[in-house]
């Protein structure tokens, strides 16, 4: 249980307040004494068993619940806020009879943890009884509860359908007193108003209740995704919220959740969802997310409300009566800044007065937040890298890097050795490497069915220029990816992409020729590395198959492993006739071909040519700014050209990035940076840092208080790929290490490929005439 700042709750009473007034008939709003008739169910009757109607009774029309009240912080609020408008008017002779017949009946809260539940009840008893007003106000705005009269905050869980509680030891009976008073509320009262800050993100493990997994599924439907991103609690909690208003027929669902929901691709359905569901929706977007390292749009810092990573949004539905069939009007609006400022805006905004902007949100995305759409019907002519390549998957996820890998073969060798023996599950070891079993990845039985063996030690890219020795089993290790890996453990290339992006920018692509790890792109979950590789190998499943293909098209080269190009057969076809060649599918890249680098006369192309054009196309400026907004929001789709000396020419530039990235160029031997003191080359912490360029002197990186390379350019050191500033974050990552003289060349090396890759990065941009590139 965290604490909820107090403007973010002022914000979310206030704008309740105001929509009961303005859209539910409630003139006094969270204080409306208003009763309405109602079906008198017996809360008894268990949940599969027919309702049984005995009479209408009275119920209040205005009912308030917080279905994760936590310490009783909004309910706390809620009677704040009417208290205050009670003290306003000088009623407080009415306050008593109120609270007894108006107030009490009407609010609820539900809490699953003791501690927080026994908190809120003392904390809101203090506050019926006014210690938490000044002294001269206590006495006569103090109500003391009747025998038998208690608060509506019960111990249960909100995400589990009503049942009922028997047979239960007697003293604890009163659990069973809960559950029945909850599941009234759950099911049976027309509450109007679901309000609070619902858990955030466990990834669901606390709350898999089949009720509310049923529920849940209606976010899933249709989705044809391989990984769904839809069990956080917080999800759970909109989607009860949901199904409580739409059980009332009308009503307000008002929280401050995460806010990955508004534009994050697998929960496009839950979107739609609420667009059914409800007449309007207004979306504050508190932003403050790190893992996305937000800014505020002027280049000013942007923190948080609360202290966590992941950003928030006030999210308040509003469904209406006779709502049906009408457009749902959404509307959205961004807070940037410091903590402070952001608080100071909240405190004085409600839903009334905050600056919206109406949004249109459209299929298939349904996004809640402003999109561009100046290009989007271009960039949606151009195919898919997903339709380009047949067979694709997530980097490797060892779930335990620290164990399996190492930049030594000996050290990986010998740590792998003792895990296998009966030294790996002593505490020592067991609590530095995390030999243990954890949610979805039981290593301990993976370890006792498997054995050791040096043959799975391999190569494997784990952050850009950073290859490291992976202890590759993919019997042991957690995500083994393996259906995409077993590729990569044979000569071939990888197109390295993410499917959404985190930060601002496109530039998170590269390239691997060896397995890949999961994250050499970016560390924020949302862009995890997807892996393209160029080629396919016969694998065990196929050749039992006997095929490669579920329906092959080209023959398997056998001089090279019997492997065919993983591409698209329509895609191919496509090109073939946009650009008038043939393809071959084993033909060596253009670029090999002795004689023949210099034919526009040349009829053939081949699956090189395609790879090279494409990772040309994406390193092009021009193309990272001109589709920016769409590039954040699914996997990369590439123009295709019917020019052939441009499609020559963008293979040739696109080879030559391959080349520098995979450091097989001979330009990265052609070093700009000097090493030149002699000493300790140990990599310290707080190091490195960079020393611009002075007059008479280059940029400098130093790895310790002596130690530096000499002549970094400024644009190589803040070059970028995905999320990491490269020279750096390499360098980082060798702290506590002695580079030796392979790591320092290596470093050098890199400086070279950066600083050769931005000037390629502009000759791309001179090379294409225009955008869009001629189709």
């Amino acid at each position: 249980v965290y604490y909820t700042p107090e403007p973010v709750v002022s914000y979310i009473v206030r704008s309740v307040d105001y929509l009961l007034k303005t859209r539910f008939n409630a003139p006094q709003g969270l204080a409306d004494s208003t009763k309405i008739k109602i079906p008198n169910y017996d809360p008894s009757l268990k949940v599969k068993g027919k309702k049984e109607t005995r009479k209408e009774i009275e119920s209040h029309k205005v009912l308030v619940l917080d279905p994760a009240t936590g310490t009783g912080t909004f309910l706390y609020a809620v009677i704040d806020h009417i208290r205050q408008q009670f003290i306003n008017a000088g009623n407080a002779g009415m306050w008593a009879g109120y609270v007894k017949n108006h107030l009490l009946p009407r609010l609820f809260g539900f809490e699953l943890l003791m501690a927080p539940y026994a908190v809120a009840h003392f904390k809101l008893s203090l506050q019926l009884a006014g210690r938490d007003l000044p002294a001269h106000l206590a006495q006569q705005w103090a109500y003391h509860p009747a025998e038998g009269e208690r608060l509506g905050v019960y111990l249960t869980d909100a995400l589990e359908e009503a049942h009922e509680m028997t047979g239960l030891p007697l003293f604890t009976q009163w659990v069973s007193d809960e559950t029945i008073a909850a599941n009234k509320v759950k099911r049976h009262l027309p509450v109007l108003v679901v309000m609070g800050n619902p858990p955030y993100s466990n990834f669901g493990q606390m709350n898999k209740g089949n009720w509310i997994q049923k529920q849940i599924d209606d976010y899933k439907t249709g989705l044809d995704e391989k990984k769904l991103n839809l069990d956080d609690d917080f999800i759970k909690f909109i989607r009860f919220g949901q199904w409580r208003i739409e059980q009332s027929g009308a009503g307000i669902l008002a929280f401050v959740t995460n806010n990955t929901y508004l534009d994050g691709i697998t929960h496009r359905r839950m979107r739609e969802s609420l667009l059914e569901t409800f007449s309007e929706i207004y979306i504050l977007n508190l932003h403050g997310s790190s893992m996305r390292h937000e800014e505020a749009p002027d280049g000013s810092k942007d923190e948080n409300v609360f202290d966590i990573r992941q950003g928030v949004a006030i999210s308040i539905f509003v469904k209406k009566v006779n709502s049906v069939n009408k457009k749902t009007k959404i509307y959205y609006s961004d807070l940037w800044g410091i903590r402070q400022v952001k608080y100071k805006d909240l405190l004085k905004l409600d839903v009334s007065d905050t600056n919206w902007v109406t949004l249109i949100p459209e299929t298939p995305w349904w996004f809640f937040v402003p999109r561009e759409k100046q290009y989007l019907k271009e960039y949606n002519s151009f195919p898919s890298v997903t339709n380009i390549f047949q067979k694709f998957g997530n980097g490797i996820g060892t779930d335990r890097d620290k164990l399996f890998y190492d930049f030594e073969v000996d050290t990986l060798s010998k740590r792998m050795t003792v895990f296998y023996s009966e030294d790996g599950l002593s505490p020592q070891f067991s609590k530095k490497y995390r030999v243990k079993d954890s949610s979805g990845y039981p290593i301990l039985l993976r370890r006792e069915t498997t054995k050791f063996s040096d043959i799975y030690i391999s190569d494997c890219l784990y952050r850009p220029f950073d290859t490291r020795h992976l202890y590759y089993n993919p019997k042991l290790i957690s995500r083994s990816a393996f259906k995409v890996m077993q590729h990569l453990q044979k000569p071939n290339t990888a197109l390295l992409v993410t499917r959404q992006l985190s930060t601002e920018n496109f530039r998170h692509v590269f390239v691997s020729k060896t397995i890949t790890d999961r994250d050499p792109l970016s560390l924020v979950t949302r862009e995890r590395t997807q892996v393209f590789s160029l080629y396919l190998y016969p694998t065990e499943n196929t050749r039992k198959q006997k095929t490669l293909f579920e329906s092959p098209v080209w023959q398997p080269d056998e001089t090279n492993g019997g492997r065919v190009p993983n591409l698209n057969p329509e895609f191919v076809a496509e090109m073939e006739e946009k650009l008038g060649l043939k393809f071959i599918p084993n033909l060596t890249g253009l670029q090999d071909l002795s004689g023949l680098v210099s034919g526009l006369d040349e009829k053939f192309f081949s699956p090189e040519d395609i790879f090279h054009y494409i990772y040309a196309v994406f390193h092009s400026p021009t193309y990272r700014k001109r589709y920016a907004e769409f590039l954040k929001i699914d996997f990369p789709r590439v123009p295709i050209t019917s020019d052939v000396a441009l499609f020559r020419n963008l293979c040739k530039l696109g080879a030559e990035l391959v080349g520098l990235h995979l450091l097989e160029s001979p330009d990265v031997k052609q070093h700009i940076t000097h090493y030149p003191i002699a000493g300790d080359n140990r990599v310290e912490k707080g190091y490195p840092k960079y020393q611009p360029p002075k007059e008479g002197a280059s940029g400098r990186v130093q790895i310790n208080k002596t130690q530096y390379f000499e002549g970094v350019p400024p644009e190589a050191w803040e070059f970028q790929i995905g999320g990491y500033q490269v020279l750096h974050k390499w360098l980082k990552d060798q702290r506590g290490r002695q580079l030796s003289y392979d790591d320092l060349t290596h470093y050098q090396a890199v400086v070279v490929s950066l600083q050769k890759t931005i000037q390629l990065m502009e000759k791309i941009d001179e090379t294409i005439p225009e955008f869009p590139i001629k189709t």
